[in-house]
């Protein structure tokens, strides 16, 4: 290393081991003191959903590069980093484009069958019990040129995701996994909150670096901010640049009917970026696979989706091993004629589903929303759809298949699999949140 980089290298570690010794207020007040937000950026940046092939591989290819560069990723051979989440319609991707070359992304996650990147290791139950739909922010990247501009492009790319997701998306909650180093900027600058007070270590996700999760109520988020921020000038009031900033580098998807959902992946583009260039698809497990089959359920999508397993869908949700429990629950849906929420009994789980007793048919072409109570304080919220309905003495039962379990269910699932004897899983379910 030559003598005025590692001489930069250290006064930047010195910098900011002194920063770290600050009470966290004090912390949060400079990177507040150091927003530099333009209301009127420069025409030549323009601000839309990715909905082309050059668009998504060039947002593709900057999240490689930057997910490279941080260590949270291998190198892979197309270049760039494409997970299974970029292949479901309830998936958006956001971009920059600057002098139309893409400088800016990020991805917005809305609840599938699949779940959410961070679920498999923070809990969101008490994010669910507020109620409103959840979207995780995830693949952000900003082009290295810039990086260091004052957020040009980071401060523009956050308003354009605020305003679609409170807009278009149908989003009350945002979630987050960050690296350790950065979550006080979301903290001091959008207040989001910590999921829970510990770090997760390794998070595969991101190539097993450490990760926080955090979560912002985007109903409050408003007075939140304008408390915050009352008295700043403008160009460091992001309440101000939220909230009120109307910026006409957005460009606001049209949308002929009332949905929350813009789904760009044709046939082709799923098959381009899922098989041709990268080998998602191909490494998926027999469970993922099944699940595309179900939310992509058009003829024209079948030809280019995995394969499926030999022994079928049914067969392989059934073949998990069953456990019996008397657990209160409701089903959730508009879809579904009626009330509104429907009470079952879950008397028979496993890890990727169970059975209820349940006194109406259930369609079997929709994904519901189960709320299962697993215990006095362990409740579980999942994404279910109906498999089997059969009657026994007088009582009507269905199955269902669970989408992706959350962590408090694989947590309680996992406790029943350890547990031999009543001691054993009391011992085992001692963790449970």
């Amino acid at each position: 290393m030559p003598a005025l980089a590692k001489l930069r290298f250290l006064v930047n570690q010195t910098a900011r081991k002194l920063f770290s010794m600050l009470p966290q207020q004090s912390r949060h007040n400079v990177y507040r003191s150091l927003v530099d937000c333009d209301p009127d950026p420069n025409k030549r940046l323009v601000l839309k959903i990715a909905d082309t092939k050059e668009e998504l591989e060039a947002c593709f290819k900057l999240l490689h590069d930057a997910y490279v560069s941080s260590g949270f990723m291998t190198p892979d051979p197309s270049g760039m980093r494409v997970t299974i989440y970029h292949a479901l319609p309830t998936t958006t991707t956001l971009c920059a484009k600057f002098d139309d070359q893409v400088v800016g992304t990020l991805s917005l996650i809305r609840e599938s069958a699949i779940g959410f990147p961070l679920q498999r290791i923070f809990d969101l139950t008490g994010v669910r019990e507020k109620e409103g739909n959840i979207a995780e922010v995830s693949a952000l990247a900003v082009h290295p040129r810039f990086r260091r501009t004052g957020g040009t492009i980071l401060f523009p790319l956050m308003k354009f995701m605020y305003e679609y997701c409170t807009t278009f998306f149908d989003t009350r909650h945002l979630v987050i996994a960050v690296n350790p180093r950065h979550i006080e900027m979301y903290e001091s600058l959008l207040f989001f909150k910590r999921l829970t007070a510990n770090v997760v270590e390794n998070y595969d996700f991101v190539n097993g670096a450490p990760a926080v999760g955090a979560t912002l109520d985007l109903k409050y988020a408003p007075e939140t901010m304008r408390r915050a921020y009352a008295g700043k000038p403008l160009n460091r009031n992001l309440h101000h640049y939220f909230i009120e900033t109307k910026l006409a580098n957005i460009q606001i998807p049209h949308r002929r009917f009332f949905t929350t959902n813009d789904p760009v992946l044709t046939p082709d583009l799923i098959d381009y970026f899922f098989n041709q260039k990268t080998n998602v698809f191909a490494e998926l497990s027999d469970r993922k696979k099944a699940l595309l089959h179900l939310i992509y359920d058009l003829p024209e999508y079948q030809k280019i989706l995995p394969a499926l397993p030999d022994q079928g869908v049914a067969r392989q949700i059934r073949q998990h091993r069953r456990f019996s429990v008397k657990c209160p629950a409701s089903l959730s849906n508009t879809a579904v004629e009626g009330d509104k929420n429907i009470t079952i009994e879950v008397n028979e789980v496993s890890r990727y589903g169970f059975r209820a007793r349940i006194a109406r048919q259930i369609p079997a072409d929709i994904w519901l929303n189960a709320t299962v109570q697993l215990g006095l304080h362990e409740v579980s919220r999942l994404t279910v759809q109906a498999v089997q309905e059969t009657d026994v003495d007088d009582q009507h039962y269905c199955g269902f298949r669970i989408g992706e379990p959350d962590l408090v269910w694989r947590k309680f699932v996992t406790a029943l699999y350890e547990g031999h004897t009543h001691s054993d899983l009391d011992q085992a379910t001692r963790f449970l949140p």
